[in-house]
């Protein structure tokens, strides 16, 4: 079957991309407002002279009317300038519509209406093919109207050059902003290159934490993840090294105890001699067989076994009540004095993990309890949850050693009865993954060892009737 391989993309690229078009965008829409606002100041500049201009030249044709008043339509000379007549045309008319002046090449026909509503007017008319801005006004005597023409070219030949250089500006800065954008982003980049090059360069043992310095702040959360990966994977490799050290060495005594036994029953002189190194090699063989599964069941337990762990709401009264035969005929067994107080608690839990969890406290129990001993089972629920004890009256556990006792293949110094040290470390790794406490205290009779473990209570399950009385070592805690 054909797998399509997810799309590459490059940061790189894409951001100076959004960068250069989003810059680009805010330029161009920039110089489209400036353009248009300029173009609308220029009009309004243009108008501005245009009326001044005929404000000037209507106040010259009143003076001179007044020193020609015998004289009739005069028409001014025709001034032959060519600049003059192509940016500027204007007609003085009398009170009875007559052209009174008119500059070189203006027509003989008004430009707009002649009337008295007329007066300071700006507007637009079509003139030699192309459009016009005319404006008319009267005089402060009524009788003479002057109205001046300038065509529309003039204005959007200042429009066009203003709109040249903005574009000549832009074709100038675009490269350079493409450059100087680019040089940027790459100089951004450089330090996410050279925290890849320091990881590419790393030897597959080196999980030191990544260097953060010179580092900008928006990469800060991906580093610190690295490092607290790489802090994890090194705890991994660590404990996978102790364990597999200490496994090693745990396992070379029964191993040892095996080919001795092998070699006696191999040099044996009599059937009395062999039968006694078959029954060495057997308990031998019994306590490797014991070691192998109790690894098994450690390794089982490791990270992320509390991940993946499904807890379901479980009465632990009713998961442990049909264990309680098997563990009488044990304890009739080694002559030790067995009970068990069972009562209603509804918690979540992991039923395999529990029984495993109960098995190791309950032959820990058995193992270590004297012949004429106790051993008391008791669950049931409180205020603060749902909980199960084991106690004996057995050797115990000093104060000083009883967290050390949880870490693996720890045991006691004065320790007689063989054993791993792993029943603990199981029994702690399952109460963390359910979120327990566990505690260590005096057992029965104020000797021995008491294990007592506390579930979450269970927010539906509400059993007020239920309940039970703490233990001793739940209340001290």
């Amino acid at each position: 079957m054909n797998m399509s391989m997810p799309a590459r993309w490059s940061l790189r690229r894409t951001l100076l991309a959004l960068v250069l078009t989003l810059t680009v965008s805010i330029w161009c829409f920039s110089a489209v407002v400036v353009y248009l606002d300029a173009d609308t100041e220029s009009r309004e500049l243009f108008d501005q002279s245009l009326s001044e201009t005929g404000h000037l030249l209507l106040a010259l044709a009143d003076h001179e009317l007044e020193e020609h008043v015998e004289l009739a339509a005069p028409t001014l000379t025709e001034i032959h300038d060519g600049k003059h007549s192509k940016y500027l045309l204007f007609q003085i008319w009398d009170g009875k519509h007559r052209l009174i002046y008119r500059s070189a090449g203006a027509p003989e026909t008004a430009f707009t209406s002649l009337s008295q509503e007329s007066d300071n007017q700006f507007g637009w008319i079509q003139m030699e093919g192309q459009e016009w801005r005319t404006y008319s006004s009267w005089n402060a005597r009524q009788n003479m109207q002057i109205q001046v023409a300038e065509p529309s070219s003039h204005r959007k030949e200042i429009s066009s050059r203003f709109a040249y250089k903005l574009m000549l500006f832009a074709l100038l800065v675009v490269p350079l902003l493409v450059v100087g954008l680019w040089w940027s982003v790459n100089r951004v980049f450089r330090s996410l290159q050279t925290v890849a090059n320091e990881v590419s360069q790393r030897m597959p043992g080196d999980l030191h934490q990544l260097n953060l310095r010179g580092a900008p702040t928006e990469i800060h959360p991906l580093l610190h993840a690295i490092n607290r990966l790489f802090e994890r994977v090194s705890q991994t490799l660590e404990r996978e090294q102790r364990f597999t050290a200490d496994a090693a060495h745990e396992l070379r005594t029964p191993l040892a105890a095996i080919k001795t036994n092998l070699q006696v029953i191999q040099r044996a002189r009599n059937d009395e001699e062999r039968a006694e190194a078959a029954a060495g090699l057997g308990t031998s063989v019994d306590r490797a067989t014991r070691l192998v599964g109790q690894l098994m069941t450690l390794a089982k337990l490791e990270p992320p076994y509390d991940k993946n762990l499904i807890l379901q709401e479980t009465d632990l009264a009713n998961l442990l009540q049909p264990q309680m035969a098997g563990w009488q005929a044990q304890a009739e067994k080694a002559q030790i004095s067995f009970s068990a107080e069972l009562q209603s608690g509804i918690a979540l839990i992991h039923a395999e993990s529990i029984l495993i969890l109960f098995r190791n406290l309950m032959d820990n129990a058995l193992r270590y309890t004297p012949v004429g001993g106790r051993v008391q089972v008791s669950c049931g629920q409180t205020d603060n949850g749902v909980y199960l004890r084991i106690a004996d009256t057995g050797a115990g556990i000093p104060a000083e050693m009883r967290e050390r006792v949880f870490q693996r293949f720890v045991r006691l110094s004065d320790a007689t009865i063989p054993g791993s040290g792993l029943g603990l470390s199981i029994v702690k790794s399952i109460a963390d993954s359910h979120h327990a406490t566990l505690a260590l205290a005096e057992g029965l009779d104020e000797r021995g060892l008491g294990v007592t473990l506390v579930f979450p209570l269970y927010a539906a399950a509400v059993q007020p009737a239920a309940q039970s009385t703490i233990p001793p070592t739940l209340s001290a805690q």
